[in-house]
């Protein structure tokens, strides 16, 4: 809809007085028996309408007080949507620090103790307190996952977020294969289950890393 002040080209605060000189000024400038290269049907037109609203003092009134309405209405439309996208900020930042940051941090620490732990049981895998250390190991990581998968589970991720909490999903899947896998080599000495477990720990480190970059490239 077009501002009808803005076809008599004159403010909102225009006297009466203001708007009558404004319209006659353009009448002149446009109407078609002028003979003039402005001369334009068209807006004789538009403005007429126009001046039929603002020339009277109370049709004036009750289109002031519409276009108001009009324009409190947009301003809270404008405050709601902005709310809106403040309210979807604050929820990736909310999920990002709260659960993703501690699952990322306990992640790797259970990824940095597995290849601290191999590399000491590589020294002699028959010597029983290396072995010991790396079953303590196990069930400490064993711990540590459930209570990452319950951090993880205990509150939704944004849907923006899918693609990093699936990979933070399949990141915990391989980190918890691996676990058995790693527990059935420190029982019988099974070599198939140690690589095994190495390759999906190597798995659970690609998941977690491009987890990461998922979240880097997320636009707030």
């Amino acid at each position: 809809m077009s501002d009808l002040y803005h076809i008599l080209k004159i403010t909102p605060q225009a006297s009466q007085v203001e708007i009558k000189r404004a319209y006659r000024f353009l009448v002149k400038r446009y109407h078609p028996d002028s003979q003039s290269s402005s001369a334009d049907h068209q807006k004789i037109v538009e403005i007429n309408a126009a001046y039929e609203v603002l020339g009277d003092p109370h049709k004036r009134f009750e289109y002031d007080r519409k276009n108001e309405e009009r324009q409190q209405n947009a301003q809270k439309l404008y405050k709601k949507e902005q709310q809106k996208v403040k309210d979807a900020q604050w929820e990736l930042l909310n999920w990002q620090t709260t659960i993703f940051l501690p699952i990322q941090k306990n992640i790797n620490q259970i990824l940095k103790s597995f290849y601290v732990q191999i590399d000491y049981l590589e020294a002699d895998p028959y010597d029983d307190q290396l072995m010991q250390d790396f079953q303590d190991y196990l069930s400490d990581s064993y711990i540590a996952l459930e209570k990452i998968k319950l951090l993880f589970r205990s509150k939704p991720n944004p849907s923006k977020l899918a693609k990093p909490a699936a990979s933070i999903y399949y990141c915990l899947n391989q980190i918890s294969d691996g676990v058995e896998e790693l527990e059935r080599f420190s029982n019988c000495y099974d070599y198939r289950a140690l690589h095994q477990g190495q390759e999906l720990f190597r798995m659970a480190r690609q998941f977690l890393y491009e987890s990461e970059q998922y979240i880097q490239d997320i636009k707030y």
